[in-house]
């Protein structure tokens, strides 16, 4: 009999083959193979027990089967990693990890991340490299507000709507205009990686002639940091409808201008389950101390069926394909944090052949080029907003063009109206 107390104490609810099966209305047989395919979790119970199969797993499995047949009574849990929800000529994500426009983001590195933006909004990649105007808003004004201490999204939060109210044509609804603004923007959402260095550093950054080498600068890196950088951005541009850019584009069906769009993508992307992901990677890199514990912790956290932070992308069950340029750009460092992270990694490889599958995800490879630089773990929840912008603007301008407000509805399951 499967010890209980092995799942009792486990944060994500896993329920028995039979029970797993009964939840989809299938067979055991094929929930075995939805599990060999890596779109189940599971756990064994203990030496030589059944496998226990995780609960979220088997419901968004539910979900996008009900939603394929058109049961209204499901299609809410669309938004749950289920069916597709609207129609987006963006990005399509492929067992290749995602393409832009057609083109695969692995395929595009080397690529300005200028040009790669610029492709995303206008769907054409030009062919020299595309330097962006500055702007001359004043910073004086942001550093009365923000200590140098803040994160960088914390920056970006309060320089986004001042750069906002600056603008005295924000209304202006027309897409020229809207990509205009946003090619000033973007540089300044760059520079701000510097703000821990104080204002001057953000200026003097904001002079580089592009979006990398200003990250560069403002980051405090070397010269030779810039094709990793570079690397980030555009790996990290796009990723179809998540979280931040479906938040912009909620904003942009309301026809909300571009700053009021971008403060509602900043304000998804600082959850730890977007964008500070690989924040929430390096800490738990810290927790464990060093990379000789990083094994033991790992065994104990996947006996336990434990999620590991960074680790089993819903997306790409198979391995997210953006995660090993990220990895080969920080593999040898010597710096402690990295060497832990790629510790994680090796030991959660090492737990395939007993446990199920599990991949690090991209945030893991920004987590571990991070810290292989030496920067703080907030500096990579910055850099993945400098690169999503540009999926953020390619979403407001596809859902503008689409001219409709999005408003889902939403299934009561409260008390009834009272007599």
């Amino acid at each position: 009999m499967v010890d209980q107390r092995r799942f009792d104490n486990q944060p994500k609810d896993f329920l028995d083959a039979k029970a797993a099966a009964k939840l989809l209305g299938i067979e055991v047989r094929t929930l075995y193979a939805y599990a060999s395919r890596g779109l189940v979790r599971s756990v064994r119970g203990g030496r030589g027990l059944k496998r226990h199969y995780a609960r979220d797993d088997l419901e968004r499995l539910r979900t996008r089967s009900g939603a394929r047949a058109g049961h209204g009574a499901v299609a809410a849990g669309a938004l749950r990693w289920g069916e597709p929800v609207l129609d987006s000529a963006i990005t399509q994500i492929t067992p290749r990890g995602p393409a832009y426009r057609g083109r695969l983001a692995i395929d595009l590195l080397g690529t300005p991340f200028e040009n790669v933006a610029e492709m995303l909004w206008s769907g054409y990649l030009p062919g020299e490299p595309i330097i962006w105007p500055r702007t001359a808003l004043s910073l004086s004004q942001l550093g009365k507000l923000v200590p140098v201490t803040a994160r960088p999204l914390e920056v970006m939060s309060l320089l986004v709507p001042l750069a906002g109210i600056a603008d005295t044509q924000r209304s202006d609804g027309r897409p020229d205009a809207i990509v205009a603004r946003c090619r000033l923007l973007v540089p300044l959402l760059a520079a701000s990686l510097g703000w821990s260095a104080g204002a001057a550093q953000v200026t003097r950054a904001l002079a580089a002639p592009s979006i990398a080498e200003i990250c560069v600068r403002a980051l405090g890196l070397a010269d030779d940091a810039l094709a990793a950088i570079s690397t980030v951005l555009v790996i990290l541009a796009d990723h179809e409808l998540n979280a931040s850019s479906f938040a912009a584009r909620i904003a942009a069906s309301t026809d909300a201008d571009p700053y009021a769009c971008f403060s509602a993508a900043l304000a998804t992307i600082s959850g730890p389950r977007h964008g500070s992901a690989a924040e929430t990677l390096a800490q738990f890199a810290d927790s464990i101390g060093s990379p000789e514990r990083a094994a033991k912790i790992v065994r104990e956290m996947r006996a336990r069926g434990e999620a590991l932070p960074g680790f089993g992308h819903v997306l790409y069950p198979q391995g997210d394909p953006r995660t090993a340029p990220l990895l080969a750009l920080a593999r040898g460092s010597s710096h402690k944090r990295a060497r832990t992270i790629f510790a994680i990694a090796d030991a959660v490889a090492d737990q395939r052949q007993v446990s199920a599958p599990m991949y690090p995800s991209a945030d893991v490879g920004l987590a571990a080029l991070v810290a292989s630089f030496g920067l703080a773990p907030a500096a990579g929840s910055g850099l993945f907003a400098v690169a999503r912008s540009a999926g953020w603007l390619a979403h407001v301008l596809e859902q503008r063009a689409a001219g409709y407000l999005l408003r889902p509805r939403a299934r009561y399951t409260g008390l009834p109206v009272t007599p």
